[in-house]
């Protein structure tokens, strides 16, 4: 029963936090605005806002995008960890751990669960998966 229950529970954890994600770089860009995020990340002391708001943006975005579809997921997993480990430092560490007061409760977790989805592989149903078997199915002759 679990077996048969893995790949849909790796799908589901797959979309939550890819949406997450996905939602998070896209305010970036349509709400805050390239300029706005720039903005916080300098306020936040963030080296080189300029260059790292628009790169966390697409980051978020093109991450979120793998997450969902199961598509490089150890890359995605490890940059989007690391995205999350420069916001517990540069933003929601001063603030402790409670997440109720801005800190790094949940920025913790999602690095954590993406490490976990990255390293733990998409299921049978991640693109990943089923472009490696297309890759390793016999050829008919």
């Amino acid at each position: 029963m679990i077996d048969q229950a893995r790949p849909v529970a790796l799908l589901l954890a797959r979309i939550a936090l890819g949406v997450i994600f996905l939602v998070h770089g896209y305010q970036k860009f349509a709400t805050m605005g390239i300029a706005g995020t720039t903005a916080f990340f300098e306020s936040a002391g963030i080296p080189l806002a300029s260059v790292a708001a628009p790169v966390v943006a697409a980051l978020e975005v093109a991450g979120g995008l793998a997450l969902i579809l199961g598509a490089a997921l150890p890359i995605a997993g490890t940059l989007l960890a690391a995205d999350m480990v420069g916001a517990i430092v540069f933003v929601h560490g001063s603030a402790g751990f409670g997440a109720g007061e801005g800190g790094y409760e949940f920025v913790l977790a999602l690095a954590a669960a993406s490490l976990a989805v990255g390293f733990t592989g998409g299921g049978a149903l991640a693109l990943d998966t089923i472009l490696s078997r297309r890759r390793t199915a016999p050829v008919a002759a």
